[in-house]
């Protein structure tokens, strides 16, 4: 009865994962009660979503889905949660995070060949041709090809991830625990009072 009539097709879901027709803040509001309605422990949620949107931070492009599950498998959290915050990773955050990581992983692996124009470097790179490149290599077997053009940009990037997604998951866990708490704990009491209210109706 309720049913939208007309659902949209593939490419209008994807429109409206890259720019919400709800607007941002209520389409953050509706993912984060989505998100608080999932059956567990708030730890369980939290660290899940944490855990998908940490990884999104990692070089490991089309394997977010798939790390995020596994991590949150590896400490009891739900790993739906997970699948929701890969979302945190997206084609408007992409760029930002690659250029970040790469940044900082720059800055680790040889901090003597740092140079002003390093930000400048990371900037005109063509993140997208070199994971294509990366790809094409793997596909052909071609080990040379692919390590010629993976070190230069995917090790910083590796390197950079690692106490990047460290921190995101903290930035991320602590916050939404505190949230989904909240939001369990009101609706036990919405039960608690439809139960009284329901057992005092029987009793007249």
């Amino acid at each position: 009865m309720f049913d939208r009539r007309s659902k949209p097709n593939a490419a209008r879901r994807f429109l409206n994962f890259l720019w919400p027709t709800i607007g941002w803040r209520r389409a953050t509001s509706y993912m984060l009660h989505r998100l608080a309605r999932l059956p567990g422990s708030a730890y369980s949620i939290a660290a899940g979503f944490a855990c998908g949107a940490a990884v999104s931070f990692s070089p490991f492009v089309g394997l977010h889905f798939i790390l995020g599950a596994l991590w949150a498998w590896m400490i009891r959290a739900n790993i739906v949660a997970s699948a929701i915050g890969t979302a945190v990773g997206n084609p408007w955050t992409f760029p930002f995070i690659w250029v970040w990581i790469f940044e900082v992983g720059s800055r680790i692996v040889d901090p003597s060949q740092l140079s002003e124009t390093t930000h400048e470097h990371a900037i005109k790179l063509d993140f997208s041709a070199t994971f294509g490149n990366m790809l094409g290599a793997s596909l052909d077997g071609d080990m040379d090809r692919l390590i010629d053009t993976a070190a230069p940009v995917f090790w910083p990037m590796l390197v950079g991830s690692v106490p990047t997604i460290i921190v995101v998951w903290l930035l991320f866990y602590f916050p939404l625990k505190k949230i989904v708490e909240r939001y369990q704990n009101r609706r036990r009491r919405k039960r608690r009072a439809k139960g009284r209210m329901h057992s005092r109706g029987e009793a007249r």
